[in-house]
């Protein structure tokens, strides 16, 4: 098993940290269960999924560092189980996912953002792009603020931290939103992602939801003119830039924030509630959008969602899988994987800090598995 993460900005801790879960296996994750929340009853297990192939597969995959935590857990444990399939996973960032699965040069993509329209009619002729989904994760604020152990934002104050409106850590508009807490007079540094990011997608979605002058402005998109701020390469490039940055916020996703001992704000939701980012937070904005989950499977992020507890900014991550796979022994692992991983694998998640899928997007993906062909002929009747 090998998953690689890009250059880090100053991240070598975090990598390190990363690097001993893996090896440990599943030292940070919840154990396995015969069942998982948000999983198919009938997908309880292995039993009567797709057939592993028995010689040597070796997989290759590029895209999202968003569930890059998660993805090096699951490849290791199917790794153990199938010792026969070696997948090579390296987080890159979404943009990068979607690139290499447009070139073919990978056996499958990952991204948080869903393809958009033009991106799928770039793909080569005859090619057909499945988005698999694999699970929610949040998109929490992280930021340096010696001395400062609680904070609450709001959307519009989030939008003039990252439009320079605001650029002071005591400005009233913080002021306003922390009552009897003492904000220092330092100057606010952004860190931001350099690279094509689903993260950054679900970011500035909220951005763009909540500010007129971002929406008319920067825009919401995977890649995007900042207006301040240091770019920094991937979520633990982010996490490594805020922690040695005083002053500093960014945005990551939480496990990204929890594994470096990141201080994170609270965020006003919909009902008004400052609520702090948690798997729950993220269940609750999934289970109340399932409903609406798109045909396509191309979900925008889940932004604002109703409910005292629900966390502002979720958002789906993605296997982005070709419909019809060239290699038979290649398509029946990379089907194997994807089933595990919708089924054995979602209990792994909420110890992770990923949500697992609602149960009626879980039934929707793992019935997506069935149509995937090989040469024409299903892979997984």
């Amino acid at each position: 098993m090998i998953i690689t993460s890009p250059r880090r900005l100053g991240a070598l801790a975090l990598a390190a940290a990363f690097a001993v879960g893996a090896c440990s296996g599943s030292s940070s994750a919840a154990p396995a269960a015969s069942t998982a929340p948000g999983a198919s009853a009938a997908a309880s297990g292995s039993a009567g999924g797709p057939t592993v192939p028995a010689g040597d597969v070796s997989l290759a995959g590029a895209g999202a560092t968003f569930p890059g935590p998660l993805y090096q857990v699951w490849v290791e444990k199917f790794a153990a189980a199938h010792p026969n399939v070696k997948i090579d996973y390296q987080a890159i960032g979404s943009g990068g996912g979607i690139k290499n699965i447009t070139a073919q040069t990978v056996d499958f993509g990952a991204s948080d953002a869903a393809m958009k329209d033009a991106e799928i009619a770039a793909l080569p002729a005859g090619t057909k792009i499945l988005h698999i989904p694999t699970a929610l994760g949040a998109v929490v604020m992280i930021y340096n603020l010696p001395g400062v152990t609680a904070l609450n934002l709001d959307g519009p104050t989030v939008a003039g931290i990252f439009l320079k409106t605001i650029t002071k850590w005591n400005d009233p508009q913080i002021a306003a939103l922390n009552s009897g807490a003492t904000l220092p007079a330092t100057d606010i540094v952004v860190v931001h992602r350099s690279d094509g990011s689903g993260t950054t997608n679900a970011f500035t979605s909220y951005l763009g939801a909540v500010s007129a002058a971002w929406k008319s402005g920067p825009g919401v998109g995977k890649d995007v003119n900042w207006p301040t701020g240091i770019g920094a390469k991937g979520n633990d490039g982010v996490a490594g830039g805020v922690k040695q940055t005083p002053g500093a916020i960014g945005y990551v996703e939480l496990n990204y924030a929890t594994q470096a001992a990141l201080a994170t704000a609270k965020l006003k939701n919909a009902d008004g509630a400052f609520v702090a980012a948690s798997v729950d937070g993220v269940t609750a904005a999934a289970d109340a959008a399932a409903a609406a989950f798109p045909a396509d499977f191309r979900a925008d992020p889940i932004i604002n969602g109703a409910g005292a507890g629900t966390y502002p900014i979720a958002s789906y991550t993605y296997l982005l899988v070709y419909a019809d796979q060239k290699d038979l022994a290649k398509g029946q692992a990379l089907l194997s994987f994807a089933y595990w991983a919708l089924t054995d694998g979602q209990a792994d998640e909420n110890g992770l800090g990923y949500a697992p899928l609602p149960k009626a997007v879980a039934d929707k993906a793992l019935a997506e598995l069935h149509t995937i062909t090989s040469g024409g002929s299903p892979i997984w009747p």
